[in-house]
């Protein structure tokens, strides 16, 4: 019997709530015999444009972004350990950029059959000012994305 889902793909920001998603990935990646599952996290590039006012050189810009690449990776590896010893075999994928775009061009690009994300829920004005990386995914890529609310969401409009 052939399997639907090859590979998954879930972003991780380092949050108590991306890693909602965790139990779903296992089970699906068990139960559908998924070949690949890929943790993904996107670090924003730390750019100073006004250096005058805050004392920090290109070489400092550039150790801030591999420490932050550094932290990403590490904490992958440490939820890659954990799916692992579940019987889950996961690769980390560390990216630079704007995190939704970054994200949408990574799963457009990379031959994933499903995407599994969390999301905050959250609706109405504050989706609208604080916008919602999973929304933008939903609308910028093709590729099947499962959206998991967060334990405590509250519905409505």
């Amino acid at each position: 019997m052939a399997t639907i889902y090859k590979k998954i793909i879930s972003p991780m920001d380092g949050s108590k709530l991306a890693e909602c998603v965790l139990p779903h990935v296992e089970a699906i990646a068990l139960s559908c015999q998924v070949g690949t599952v890929e943790l993904v996290r996107v670090v924003p590039q730390v750019e100073l444009h006004i250096k005058g006012a805050v004392p920090i050189s290109s070489e400092q810009e550039r150790e801030l972004n591999d420490e932050a690449v550094k932290e990403a990776k590490a904490y992958l590896d440490e939820i890659k350990g954990k799916l692992a010893a579940k019987g889950v075999s996961a690769a980390v994928t560390i990216l630079s950029g704007p995190t939704a775009k970054t994200l949408a061009d990574h799963i457009d690009q990379s031959g994933a059959d499903l995407v599994i994300i969390s999301t905050h829920g959250r609706s109405g004005p504050s989706r609208w000012v604080w916008g919602s990386i999973a929304d933008r995914l939903l609308h910028s890529t093709c590729t099947p994305i499962l959206m998991i609310r967060a334990p405590g969401c509250v519905p409505g409009f």
